[in-house]
């Protein structure tokens, strides 16, 4: 599991440059996602795919908890990450 938490948080930020995030730690930018993984599952289908998973009660991003108890909260948190020297809006 923390393997897999790795893969898909902090490598991902160091390869973008993104120094500021993919750890948990004082100073950090906060994008946390709480998860409990015996009852995390995918309910999107081919059919209907904008369905929201099960078993991720919050998510936070830029320190704004933007998911709660499994529903959007309304904040607008956050922006679109790009790699260095790509333009914004390429």
């Amino acid at each position: 599991m923390e393997e897999a938490v790795r893969k898909i948080t902090r490598m991902p930020a160091e390869r973008l440059g993104l120094l500021d995030r993919g750890l948990v730690r004082p100073g950090m930018v906060a994008d946390l996602v709480a998860f409990d993984p015996s009852t995390i599952q995918d309910r999107a289908t081919f059919e209907d795919p904008h369905q929201y998973p099960e078993g991720i009660p919050v998510v936070v991003v830029g320190g704004q908890v933007t998911i709660r108890d499994g529903e959007q909260t309304g904040a607008l948190a956050g922006r679109a990450v790009r790699a260095p020297g790509v333009a914004a809006g390429s």
